[in-house]
């Protein structure tokens, strides 16, 4: 195998597939990555058995054939050069990497051991564009739990709504909800992507509007643009029927501007307790709408907003973090709060963005 290429062509396609390798002691060919040369094209494949890619790069191909190495040694590698041009090889010792300046041999692996990177013959599919998609992963992952005791919950969800895709996460302590409009939703299925495999996916989006096929069948979900192919597994599980907790009819609603109340909660942040609970005060009928902290070891703090308030007084604590995350997927200006009362979630929409909604619940005292 031989090819020239420039190096700014490939180093961004070696660097993406090296984030999908694996670090599997009993595999050591996963922390790898499969180049292969054919038709003046390099093909790049990278896998850790969760998550599989393969990109293609143009190249001037003098030899056709290919070669294992490994992924990070071979991105610094790439990186680290000055000189643009760059030839590829694999030689007697190794892999050659050469310029006018610099020469390097890497280590190599047999091509026959590496994965193969199962293709979905058939399955259900949607077609979207990428920033669509990436916008509704980013704006609910958030919400995904962390630890894989339950693993729906440690995965964001994905289902077709009329011409919509709607993107779901919850941990059980809140929950995000995003839905975007999709080109094609109609055969598209439920699917569960583990949380684990969504930096991968979004790095593999990337920004753009070019369109995306998205195929779910055999336990696994695919990705197809520009002749770049990326495959996950997906959990075999049912998420919870979080349509039946989404609150219907309130006691008490707020509505404020949400650069306020985020550096409200900042400031009342910094007396928190170990819990990060804040409390919010609504009086409706004084035009009150107030945040409160308290450590015993720090001291306490209070604010007032300026908010359209309506409906019953109401106080209820939350935990901080649980608050701000969700505001970076609202893209209002301005937050619509409702609660059902005391002990119930409380409901957070943007006033002018009705494409996400989050739920938090509240803290005991």
């Amino acid at each position: 195998m031989k090819i020239e290429c420039i190096k700014e062509k490939i180093v961004s396609a070696i660097v993406t597939a090296d984030k999908a390798t694996g670090k599997n002691p009993t595999l050591p060919i996963l922390s790898s990555i499969y180049l292969e040369a054919s038709q003046n094209s390099l093909l790049i494949r990278a896998t850790n058995l969760d998550v599989g890619i393969e990109l293609i790069v143009p190249v001037k191909v003098v030899e056709k054939g290919n070669v294992v190495v490994q992924g990070a040694v071979l991105a610094n590698l790439l990186i680290n050069l000055k000189d643009e041009k760059v030839v590829l090889e694999t030689v007697e010792s190794g892999f050659a990497v050469t310029t006018k300046s610099t020469g390097a041999i890497i280590k190599t692996f047999p091509a026959d051991d590496f994965p193969t990177i199962p293709k979905i013959e058939e399955g259900k599919k949607a077609i979207i564009e990428s920033n669509a998609f990436l916008s509704g992963l980013e704006a609910v992952s958030y919400a995904a739990a962390v630890t894989s005791v339950k693993p729906e919950l440690s995965s964001v969800y994905i289902h077709a709504d009329g011409e919509e895709l709607v993107f779901v996460a919850t941990d059980s302590f809140r929950l995000g909800e995003k839905r975007v409009l999709a080109k094609k939703t109609r055969d598209f299925e439920g699917v569960l992507i583990p949380l684990k495999n969504i930096s991968e996916i979004t790095r593999f989006l990337g920004a753009g509007r070019q369109d995306i096929e998205v195929v779910f069948g055999a336990g696994q979900i695919s990705f197809s643009k520009d002749g770049a192919y990326l495959v996950s597994r997906v959990i075999d599980g049912i998420f919870p029927d979080y349509k039946q907790i989404i609150p219907k009819e309130f006691k008490t609603e707020a509505t404020l501007l949400k650069q306020d109340f985020v550096e409200a909660l900042k400031l009342a942040h910094v007396f928190s307790d170990a819990f990060n609970q804040v409390t919010l005060r609504l009086v409706p009928g004084e035009k009150l709408f107030e945040i409160m902290t308290k450590n015993s070891n720090l001291g306490e703090n209070h604010s007032t907003l300026d908010a359209v308030l309506k409906g019953e007084d109401l106080e209820l604590s939350f935990n901080y973090k649980y608050l701000v995350d969700c505001f970076q997927s609202i893209e209002s200006d301005s937050l619509s709060l409702a609660f059902q009362g005391p002990g119930k979630p409380m409901l957070i929409k943007g006033v002018s963005d009705k494409t996400f909604l989050a739920i938090v619940m509240p803290m005991n005292k």
